[in-house]
């Protein structure tokens, strides 16, 4: 397909600093719209303009000088591959740079660059020993059977809230030992920071700053009270590994447990959460990958839930930022430029993906980006987030087979989280 609008490109593919005016991914409308729209935006995109250069979006703070939509999935991959070129400690989460205390506290290891990300990982790595890990999957299977014999009582109601809320926030806050009298303390702030361009969590005329900077505080507080008490009265749990572990002769300090522990309730309760609300989202609609799955559960699951990830994409996107002047599929890249690589769009790369909006439950290989692309980034809970999915869809359509969505989902305004709110269902 040819440009038809904007800047020529080279022979070469490269391209001035600029972005084409039939998709602006700085404009909340365009994440506001219709999916079959988005899509077909990046389809465009990586068609015409896989590397195009927008201004950045409305924030409270000063407008940055712009920044690169990697939009292809060849293109994700080596940036992803190449953290020294590609970095992550100027940003990662966030578009507007933000003081490096504000951006570590709330994105800690993620906004961090070798050695410090990888001391950090090491460190909260080793508390998830084997013993750890075989526990949490035997939790999983509990919480997600509690969560569903609740359903019995009304076989109708919001999916969100009701079942895919549910189960990655127990598992979290039991995991980290935090009681269950404060997990709606703890949904309600992730909910805010996640939120924070969203009226239903946060009114548009508040301060968002602040009030990212209260919730975030309030979250952190938990924690040091928590992690306090476990220091002299260790239990069976990551919090107590984490305050105790001492890897090498290296701690966590108080900040950086405070840090993660924000990081893996959000990450760890948005993202999974995100993930079944689509995956019954995408089964609804498609009623025969459906009737698939259920004729061999067991065989099915393990690219059935990988397809699921990939066409959630739960995490639309994560920033780099270039340490030096590069390339990047053929487009000159300049030393201190932010680049955004769309993982939702990647996830949809027909060079990789044959009928790439197609769901297929038994798409094999499947190399998404659904977890991040390839390198020292990749998620760290990416194993239990397939265990929480797989179980949550082993036990709901084990009992309920007919399982679907009776209306449309409605989304979280966000181009950073690919979120459900709310999505009405019956049983």
């Amino acid at each position: 397909m040819a440009v038809t609008e904007g800047p020529a490109a080279q022979a070469d593919g490269a391209r001035p600093k600029a972005a084409p005016d039939w998709v602006n991914l700085s404009d909340m409308e365009f994440w506001a719209a219709p999916y079959e729209d988005r899509e077909a935006g990046f389809a465009r995109l990586r068609a015409e303009w896989p590397l195009a250069y927008y201004p950045e979006p409305a924030s409270p703070l000063p407008a940055g000088p712009g920044y690169w939509a990697v939009t292809r999935h060849a293109d994700v991959v080596e940036a992803s591959r190449n953290p020294e070129v590609f970095c992550s400690g100027q940003g990662a989460t966030h578009v507007p740079d933000f003081p490096t205390e504000f951006a570590e506290f709330f994105g800690s290891m993620i906004e961090m660059d070798d050695p410090r990300h990888h001391r950090l990982r090491r460190i909260v790595s080793r508390a998830f020993t084997p013993r750890m890990i075989k526990k949490f999957e035997q939790d999983v299977e509990t919480a997600a059977a509690r969560v569903v014999d609740d359903l019995a009582a009304t076989g109708t109601g919001d999916f969100v809230t009701d079942v895919a809320a549910r189960l990655p926030l127990k598992v979290i806050c039991d995991m980290m030992g935090v009681p269950e009298k404060d997990y709606g303390f703890v949904l309600d702030r992730t909910n805010t920071i996640i939120g924070v361009a969203d009226p239903e969590y946060v009114p548009e005329d508040a301060d968002h700053l602040t009030v990212l900077l209260t919730a975030g505080g309030e979250l952190a507080g938990l924690l040091t009270e928590l992690g306090a008490y476990r220091t002299d009265n260790p239990a069976d749990d990551v919090i107590s590994a984490l305050v105790n572990a001492n890897i090498d002769g290296e701690r966590l300090t108080a900040d950086e447990l405070a840090s993660f522990f924000i990081l893996l309730v959000v990450a760890g309760n948005e993202t999974t959460r995100n993930a079944i609300s689509h995956g019954l989202r995408l089964l609804t609609a498609n009623p025969d990958q459906r009737a698939l799955w259920l004729g061999d559960f067991e065989r099915h699951t393990p690219t059935a839930v990988e397809e699921v990830v990939r066409l959630a994409s739960p995490v639309v996107w994560m920033r780099r930022t270039a340490t030096c002047d590069t390339v990047l599929g053929g487009q000159p890249i300049d030393a201190g430029d932010k680049l955004l690589l769309y993982y939702w769009s990647a996830n949809r790369d027909a060079a990789v993906f044959a009928d790439p909006e197609r769901f297929d439950i038994t798409r094999d290989p499947n190399p998404h980006v659904g977890y991040g692309g390839p390198g020292p980034h990749f998620c760290l809970g990416a194993h239990l987030a397939r265990r929480e999915i797989t179980i949550m869809f082993r036990e709901l359509l084990g009992r309920y087979p007919a399982v679907r969505m009776t209306g449309p989902p409605e989304r979280l305004r966000s181009s950073f989280i690919n979120g459900i709110k709310h999505m009405p269902y019956e049983i």
